[in-house]
């Protein structure tokens, strides 16, 4: 059994479960223009005022007609012409048609649009080639949607193509969740912020701009409380300004057993922990609690520990306090290419890369070193294989879960 193996570990299943049981959605409604609404929570639900299509149309590019006409098999007359936005204003008598182009109101006494690769014309003579049935190429009223249908339920995310939907019946404005703010940093005297020069002993502060950029493609607002010296007063006056100004807190480095590690300590005696230390691989010191009543998210030091955590605990939590419900990560199985060493303790999150192969179909492969401080191997992979808190090593050729990485790791 490893060091970060013993008894006492809440299984990462738990602990999410304890997590979701305890984010709320935070209070507060906003409206937003269409355009910016993308990645938003629908507040209220919509409803459509129109009927789309708002009128019966044409699909193609061709004739508009009376199918009966075509019995007799002569020529129709054409008496005028029905664009988009131009509509043909009379009737279309037996005997007679209209040129009428895709999304064309059609014109009264048509029931059918017959392509204009099946006709020839000669003047305002128009041949037929070929049977037209009844409706051809017509797209009714409100075939798509009726005037008074909900379009969207209040709790859903919004995405392109709601957009388009919304765009299509009018809809200019959207009641959304209020955006929760999220208080971020990162303590240690060792780091630096990415530009600076560094002195001997100094890193680079990895984790606090991965995870400002994790967040702002979360689309939540970000209170950016800097780097923070391993200085208990000062922790102390930025955990207390975030209390005041977050719906969140977002730390990463300082909850661990160093003697440096003052973020928990200083939470112990402000707020409260609900749970500290979780059976993942990696990841293990991640805490939870409470800070005058707003959440609280402690991540690892490590940098690969503290994006693990994120993805695995936070993200699920965030969705919540967005209105949203989170429903699991999809998983799928896959052919190991290389063999996995793991000790049974933890559920391990080694980072893979996973393709189809046109032979020996879905496989996949571990990338490089799997240290909780090796970036480049999560900067290349686009899944992670999930290893179960009991199991042991898994061989080349075994099927494996995998979970593919979705925003904000991966496409």
């Amino acid at each position: 059994m490893d060091c970060c193996s013993q008894p006492g570990l809440m299984p990462i299943e738990t602990a999410r479960s304890r997590l979701l049981a305890e984010i709320k959605p935070v209070a507060g409604v906003e409206t937003v223009s269409l355009k910016n609404a993308v990645g938003r929570i629908l507040a209220v639900g919509v409803r459509s005022a129109v009927d789309l299509p708002p009128c019966d149309n044409s699909a193609m590019d061709g004739y508009a007609l009376h199918s009966t006409d075509l019995d007799a098999q002569a020529p129709l007359r054409q008496i005028g012409k029905s664009f988009a936005g131009a509509p043909f204003t009379g009737e279309v008598l037996p005997g007679t048609c209209v040129r009428i182009m895709t999304g064309a109101v059609l014109p009264a006494g048509t029931d059918a649009v017959v392509m204009q690769e099946h006709v020839s014309a000669d003047g305002d003579d128009i041949h037929i080639h070929g049977a037209v049935r009844r409706g051809a190429h017509i797209r009714r009223r409100g075939e798509d949607v009726s005037a008074g249908e909900i379009l969207l339920g209040a709790g859903v995310r919004i995405s392109v193509p709601h957009i388009a939907l919304l765009a299509a019946a009018g809809i200019a404005t959207l009641n959304v969740v209020r955006r929760p703010k999220i208080g971020v940093f990162s303590s240690g005297d060792e780091l630096r912020q990415p530009g600076d020069s560094l002195g001997k002993g100094d890193i680079y502060d990895s984790n606090r701009t991965a995870l400002l950029a994790a967040l702002s493609e979360l689309k939540l607002d970000i209170l950016d409380l800097g780097i923070l010296p391993d200085d208990k007063n000062v922790i102390r006056e930025k955990l207390a300004q975030a209390a005041r100004e977050a719906d969140a807190i977002v730390t990463s480095g300082g909850v661990s057993v160093g003697e440096a590690d003052y973020t928990r300590e200083v939470l112990e005696e402000m707020g409260e922990i609900g749970f500290w230390k979780v059976a993942m691989k990696p990841g293990k010191p991640f805490a939870f609690g409470r800070l005058a009543g707003i959440p609280f998210f402690g991540l690892p030091g490590n940098p690969v520990s503290a994006l693990v955590t994120f993805y695995q605990l936070v993200v699920p939590a965030l969705e919540t306090m967005q209105g949203g419900s989170w429903s699991g990560a999809p998983t799928l199985r896959a052919k190991l290419l290389k063999p996995v060493e793991k000790k049974p303790g933890r559920t391990d999150f080694q980072r893979g890369f996973y393709c189809n192969d046109p032979t020996t179909g879905l496989c996949v492969e571990p990338m490089g070193t799997q240290g909780s401080h090796i970036l480049s191997g999560l900067a290349a992979a686009n899944c992670f294989i999930v290893l179960e808190q009991d199991s042991g090593s898994v061989e080349t050729g075994d099927l494996v879960t995998i979970e593919p990485l979705r925003p904000p790791l991966g496409g």
